[in-house]
């Protein structure tokens, strides 16, 4: 398994952040391929994923760890992927969003195809920091102009 970590802080309240995580329909806003996202039971969530010009239907289990922030997250299929997100109040108007991605480079190739190695990891750190740009974009746009002064601060 590959690890891989990120950070972006957000010009919003953690409470800000927190909700859109959980707005599983706007997935596709801010998370590249996937095309639709829909909640379904408790904790599941179904995913259409773009996957060279088709779609690729994934299923994943979402769940919170306790009252720290934490939002955990698997697919349920061969894909293999896992991570966290974890938002940390930084003062009451600005939050860091961390996120942890865990996955198995070779079950990525054959899902996806693409490079492979170094090309591979590259990649998708590059995808993941976009998808987290886009978030911190969202959630700073949904904030009422008095609270909202956008982040100066990267990735």
């Amino acid at each position: 398994m590959s690890t891989l970590e990120e950070q972006i802080d957000i010009a919003a309240p953690v409470l800000a952040a927190w909700e859109q995580l959980h707005r599983v329909h706007d997935y596709p806003r801010f998370v590249d391929g996937v095309r639709s996202a829909h909640p379904h039971g408790r904790n599941l969530a179904h995913l259409g994923v773009a996957v060279g010009g088709g779609e690729r239907s994934v299923d994943t289990e979402i769940t919170d760890r306790g009252r720290g922030r934490v939002m955990a997250w698997r697919t349920l299929d061969s894909l293999r992927l896992s991570g966290a997100f974890a938002l940390l109040p930084l003062d009451a108007r600005h939050t860091r969003l961390q996120i942890r991605v865990e996955y198995d480079p070779e079950a990525v190739h054959q899902a996806f195809g693409g490079p492979r190695g170094f090309a591979q990891a590259g990649a998708i750190e590059r995808t993941v920091r976009e998808d987290l740009q886009h978030f911190r974009e969202l959630v700073e746009a949904r904030m009422p102009p008095a609270d909202h002064q956008p982040s100066d601060s990267g990735p």
